[in-house]
């Protein structure tokens, strides 16, 4: 029986370390898609994997980290012919990258369920913006010392590792974690809602970022119509279907993205997907965490009514007033 156990709890392992690697390679395909050469070096306006890798660690702890690691050897040995020092340097980023952002955010006590506005500053400055520098500086630093890129466009090169992975925290990583939590919909009228903020947001982010006119700003009330009414699982959802809409065409210099060089488009872009991602992850945040200040309150309230009635002194017959004489007896 012990054996028996050992081995299942064994298997599950690998299956989780597979089922990691898997979904780590496949994104790093998509991701690829959309890559741009920025002088020498391949970089992507939202690079997915850092999203998958990070929310992995969060559902299964840091003992993942292998399917992380074999994930990120085979998406890179796709890149190029020769397995060279600066690829083997930025595998070596990109596992390190997510484990100091899990470990920063196991320090500060994060919870995964996001319903609190201090898990999403957590995730955003920990997470995304903290725990990105080990991946962008690892991968830029071998570039630079396998003279793929040159001393003076060394910090454009890490900057724009940087946003990509960084991106890729802010709009994949809400996603998966709401997808933890999803239970069976009830048929109600958030139904039709729900269908109708989904045609808005394709609609919005199509006609934002594929119009000649600058109507970027058209997807935010969107989003917060997504975060007040559904909170993260509607916001974080509208959020990756923008950025990737606005990938598309950036990546493709059409609408407001035309006649742009490609580092002025992979700024806009990181500005946009940032804005937007901050304002679906933060604001969601904060919407369920007000309401969950209100069913605690309730709930204190509740259980204050039960407490008074119970010391409560229970009803008796009328005593006399004060100075009345005692009854007389009885005839």
């Amino acid at each position: 029986m012990i054996r028996s156990k050992e081995a299942r709890r064994r298997a599950v392992y690998v299956a989780q370390i597979l089922g990691v690697t898997g979904a780590y390679y496949l994104s790093g395909r998509l991701g690829l898609t959309r890559q741009v050469v920025v002088d020498g070096a391949v970089v992507t306006p939202l690079w997915p994997p850092t999203g998958i890798s990070l929310a992995a660690l969060l559902y299964f702890g840091a003992r993942i980290w292998p399917g992380i690691a074999l994930g990120a050897l085979i998406t890179v040995s796709v890149i190029g012919d020769a397995f060279t020092v600066s690829r083997m340097g930025i595998v070596l980023g990109n596992t390190l990258a997510p484990l100091a952002a899990y470990a920063l955010l196991r320090k500060v006590g994060f919870r995964s369920e996001l319903d609190r506005l201090r898990d999403g500053i957590c995730l955003v400055f920990l997470g995304a913006f903290a725990g990105m520098l080990v991946s962008a500086t690892v991968g830029s630093v071998t570039l630079l010392l396998d003279d793929k890129v040159p001393p003076g466009r060394f910090w454009l090169v890490w900057a724009s590792w940087w946003a990509g992975d960084a991106i890729g925290i802010l709009v994949v990583t809400p996603v998966l974690l709401v997808l933890r939590r999803l239970r069976r919909p009830r048929l109600d009228d958030r139904w039709a809602e729900a269908c109708v903020l989904a045609v808005a947001v394709v609609l919005a982010g199509t006609i934002s970022t594929r119009s000649p006119q600058s109507m970027l700003y058209l997807v935010f009330p969107v989003i917060v119509w997504a975060a007040l009414r559904f909170q993260l699982p509607g916001s974080a959802p509208c959020a990756l279907v923008v950025s990737v809409l606005a990938i598309t065409a950036g990546t493709d210099s059409l609408g407001p993205f035309s006649g742009h060089t490609l580092m002025e488009i992979m700024i806009n872009l990181t500005v946009l997907n940032a804005c937007v991602a901050l304002t679906a992850l933060l604001l969601g945040a904060i919407v369920a965490e007000h309401q969950n200040i209100r069913r605690e309150t309730e709930h204190a309230v509740v259980e204050l009514e039960a407490l008074v009635e119970q010391l409560a002194p229970l009803p008796g017959p009328p005593t006399g007033r004060h100075g009345d004489g005692p009854s007389p007896p009885p005839r």
